[in-house]
């Protein structure tokens, strides 16, 4: 990350470059979404860079398995 400083209001700024952009809130966050699979409702966990980490047959099991794994739990509509 490079740091830039702002003397005008005494600010220090971060910018981060893609990679950290990617993987940004990568340990902490997942996102769970409705699946229809073939007129199987589910529903698909997904870390913070969209791969799947897991599937739940309802929402509140997706919402407790997220929590249970110490992750926030994102909806995703």
């Amino acid at each position: 990350m490079k740091t830039i400083d702002n003397k005008s209001f005494g600010l220090s700024h971060t910018l981060m470059n893609a990679t950290d952009f990617l993987n940004w809130g990568l340990p902490a966050i997942a996102y769970f979404k409705h699946e229809d699979n073939g007129g199987q409702g589910g529903w698909s966990i997904h870390a913070a860079d969209g791969t799947v980490i897991g599937a739940a047959p309802s929402r509140d099991t997706a919402f407790a398995a997220i929590v249970q794994h110490e992750m926030e739990p994102m909806s995703v509509h």
